[in-house]
This record gives C-alpha cells, sequence and structure tokens, in this order.
C-alpha cells in the first residue's frame, strides 16, 4: 500500500510502520481486512447463487419453507467465532501498542492552538519537532493547553486525546532512524489542518550530542543587523511571549532557542527558511489566520534585523 501524502517531503500514513507499536496496530487492520472481506465475499457469493438457483417462474407465491436448524446454528457460531478471533487479534495489538505506563515520562508534549510543545526531563522545550532515539520506547506524557486535540504520528503509533485539565500517556518508538511526519487528528479549531509535527529519530548517540547542544545557549549575535534584531526582541512585546535560552523564559509562544536549526515554521505551513521567515514576521494573520501571534506591523528593517537574529539562534 502506498504510505500515503507527505508533508514536507516526509510521507504520512499507517500503511509503513516504523515501530513495535505501529506493527501491531497495521497487523490488526490487516487481519480485520482480510476477515470482513472474506465475509463480504462469502455473503455475495450466497446472493448471487440464491438469486439464480431459487428464482421462481411467474408470480406465483414462493413455496414457504420450513427453518432449517443445521442452518441457523451455522449462521449464529460462525459470526460469534469471527468476532472473538477478532477480540483476541484486538487485544494483542492493544497490550502491544499500548503497555501499561510504569515510569515516569521520557518528554511532555502540550498541544496548542496550533503548534506542538515539546519539554525533555533534562530542561530542553522545543517546538513542533521531537527528537528520539532509536530502539527506546519512550513515554509521552500529552497535555493539551486549550482545547482538545489529538496526537498521531503514523508510522511510530497509536494516536491519543490532548485533553484540556487530563493528561494522557502513550508510547512512541521508532526501528530505525529517520524523519516521522504527523499531525493533529481532533479539529481544533481555525488552523486546525496546520497543526503539523516532525518526529527526528536519531542513534542513542547522536540524540544524546543532540541533548548536549539543545541544553547550551545559542551563540551570542555577531553584526550589526543580528544585534539591532536581537535589541529588537528584547525591546518588544516579543520577549514576554517567546522563550529563548538565557534571555527570556516566557512559555506563551514557541519557543526560539533553536529556532534556526528546525525544519518549519508556523507549525508546518512551510520551511524555515530566510524568506519565508520574512513572510511570517512581516505578517503573520496573512499566513496562519487565528495563530495568536499579532501583526506587529514591523518596518522591513525591521524584519530584516529580526531575521539576521533568528539566523543565528542555532
Amino acid at each position: 500500500m502506498s504510505a500515503g501524502p507527505s508533508f514536507l517531503g516526509v510521507a504520512i500514513g499507517p500503511f509503513e510502520p516504523r515501530s513495535p507499536q505501529a506493527t501491531a496496530i497495521a497487523h490488526l487492520f490487516e487481519s480485520a481486512l482480510l476477515i470482513c472481506g472474506a465475509v463480504f465475499l462469502l455473503v455475495a457469493v450466497l446472493v448471487v447463487y440464491c438469486v439464480f438457483r431459487f428464482r421462481a417462474n411467474g408470480a406465483t407465491e414462493p413455496r414457504q419453507v420450513a427453518g432449517n436448524t443445521r442452518l441457523e446454528i451455522a449462521w449464529t457460531v460462525a459470526p460469534v467465532l469471527v468476532l472473538t478471533w477478532l477480540l483476541v487479534l484486538t487485544s494483542r495489538a492493544m497490550s502491544a501498542s499500548d503497555p501499561p505506563v510504569d515510569r515516569d515520562a521520557d518528554v511532555t508534549i502540550i498541544g496548542h492552538q496550533w503548534w506542538w510543545e515539546a519539554r525533555y526531563p533534562s530542561g530542553i522545550v522545543t517546538a513542533n519537532e521531537i527528537h528520539i532515539p532509536t530502539g527506546k520506547a519512550l513515554v509521552v506524557r500529552l497535555e493539551s493547553a486549550d482545547v482538545v486535540h489529538d496526537f498521531w504520528v503514523p508510522e511510530l503509533g497509536r494516536k491519543m486525546d490532548a485533553t484540556p485539565g487530563r493528561a494522557g500517556s502513550l508510547w512512541i518508538e521508532a526501528d530505525q532512524s529517520g524523519t516521522y511526519a504527523g499531525a493533529c487528528a481532533e479539529y481544533c479549531g481555525l488552523e486546525h489542518a496546520w497543526m503539523r509535527i516532525l518526529v527526528v529519530a536519531e542513534t542513542p548517540a547522536n540524540f544524546a550530542e543532540w541533548q548536549r547542544h539543545e541544553l547550551a545557549p545559542p551563540r551570542p549575535p555577531s553584526g550589526e543587523l543580528a544585534l539591532h534584531g536581537a535589541a529588537l526582541f528584547g525591546a518588544m512585546t516579543c520577549i514576554k511571549c517567546h522563550s529563548i535560552g538565557g534571555i527570556s523564559s516566557a512559555r506563551f509562544a514557541p519557543d526560539l532557542t533553536h529556532l534556526a536549526e528546525r525544519s518549519t515554521l508556523g507549525a508546518g505551513v512551510f520551511a524555515n527558511t530566510p524568506a519565508d521567515l520574512s513572510r511570517w514576521l512581516t505578517d503573520p494573520q496573512a499566513i496562519k489566520a487565528g495563530c495568536h501571534m499579532p501583526n506587529a506591523q514591523l518596518t522591513d528593517t525591521q524584519v530584516r534585523a529580526f531575521v539576521a537574529y533568528f539566523e543565528t539562534l542555532r
């Protein structure tokens, strides 16, 4: 089967699982599809057979036939056996895809209108891109900051609602390195369709290196334009919403500490390039209507200064 649509070149679909949890779900779907297909084929064949075998000539009333005890027992017992087998398969898939949570969360993911926040026990905070080590099942604590969202990365595991005031837990794991795309699967408002997420799975060594890098503050800006952008960030309302390591600890909007290293902007609206970043800063409402970032009426010079500064956040 096809992997489905793609997001920035990364396929989105449940038909090529890349984790034990997603594999269990995919196998359950395939088994249920085969069983239902066989039942449909059997019923279709019997209907066609009956249409021709018991067709009456003329308009006379069909001959009345008494019940067939063996047949009635058969069509009662057979569905019971089929449904029992489906129950067994479902129980196995549930056990494999969602085992009991027996430890603290490895990462907390919080759904916002309309972006994802990821918080690690080490203190790392990032947005819309989650890094995980390969070959390790991670416990994800799922929360919502506003309305009901739904976290789903099809190739890595099950979907789960993020409900305000009620935390949930699920497992996520990747068999091999790669980038896996996901999305919010619960309608959550105007920009629901642009609430995408990327999970970057890398070797344990590379993941440890990523953690060390993320915990370090970004390098200080250099150059007149970048320094001007840093000054603007501290002087304007940006600092009251966005966090940058060593500068601001606000939590109302995506953390920008290592913004320049992310693949996307606006939770997937477009790729993270200087040109698209300029478009976003010029008028975010024109790009993602209803987002909580207002149009600050920046001048062209201010936009260029911000872009120069944000490009240093690595």
